[in-house]
């Protein structure tokens, strides 16, 4: 059974999706996506959490708050939403990229709202000067043309793995589709808010406390399997896996292989002896 709602927070009105029954998860999807992304992933993960998949602010059916934002308004939208809809527990924190920086923020600011924390594809580095110029090259192309050959290609070549370009033309045209349903001035809105102006969250890592899993594409250059591999190493309950084949979009690239390590991880945590 699925329940649809939008929810006014600070940082717009987020459409928000309830699925399954079980202890609660949050799901935030990446930037330039929505929350269709997890589509592939949802079913996997239904028997045992009841699954909130918030749409960030710009993205989707959800507005935005007519002004910059930061991740750490978007993790306290996070905590508003599940105010609304009455959820007590501690959730287990799912972010693919965007939604991972937003889960870390969440996790430090308030430590009793976050379980365990998953972060999938999420650099904890500011951009690099080369993705900065990258970014705003193709900003400049979308504010001119919108979601035109070169912007849908220049996107999705960073998004998606070559192999995945090659062999799974669903997840391409999801990508496609998202950003050309996407208002022009919301995506502009949340690409320099979350993106261009992210700050670096490296001490704001080595505060985090909850068990931590960490995953990133093979093919993620902006997010190697050994930079996953040292950041797990700053946290006291951390590990880290590298999914083969894949860049930022891994549940969307990859959703058996997240689901098993999400699994696995969420089983070692409830069968762990309590602290």
């Amino acid at each position: 059974m699925e329940q649809q709602h939008d929810i006014d927070t600070p940082v717009g009105r987020l459409h928000v999706r309830l699925i399954g029954d079980g202890h609660p998860a949050l799901l935030w999807h990446s930037l330039f996506v929505d929350d269709r992304s997890w589509d592939r992933l949802i079913p996997l993960l239904t028997g045992s959490r009841q699954l909130i998949s918030v749409t960030g602010p710009g993205h989707g059916s959800s507005t935005d708050p007519g002004r910059p934002y930061s991740n750490e308004n978007c993790a306290a939208a996070a905590r508003l939403v599940l105010r609304h809809l009455d959820i007590r527990q501690p959730v287990d924190w799912i972010g693919n990229a965007w939604g991972g920086h937003v889960g870390i923020i969440a996790a430090t600011t308030w430590p009793d709202l976050i379980r365990t924390l998953t972060v999938i594809g999420t650099p904890v580095a500011p951009l690099t000067p080369l993705e900065r110029a990258r970014t705003y090259l193709l900003l400049g192309l979308h504010r001119i043309a919108g979601p035109s050959r070169m912007v849908l290609q220049g996107t999705t070549d960073v998004l998606l793995s070559e192999q995945t370009r090659a062999n799974d033309p669903e997840a391409v045209q999801l990508v496609h589709d998202c950003l050309r349903r996407a208002d022009r001035r919301l995506m502009r809105n949340a690409v320099i808010s979350v993106s261009l102006r992210r700050t670096d969250l490296l001490e704001r890592v080595r505060r985090v406390t909850q068990p931590t899993l960490i995953i990133t594409g093979d093919r993620h250059h902006g997010y190697t399997p050994d930079q996953a591999q040292a950041t797990a190493r700053l946290l006291p309950r951390g590990d880290a896996a590298a999914v083969p084949d894949a860049a930022y979009l891994v549940p969307l690239e990859a959703p058996q292989a997240v689901a098993a390590l999400i699994s696995a991880f969420w089983t070692a945590d409830d069968t762990a002896p309590a602290t």
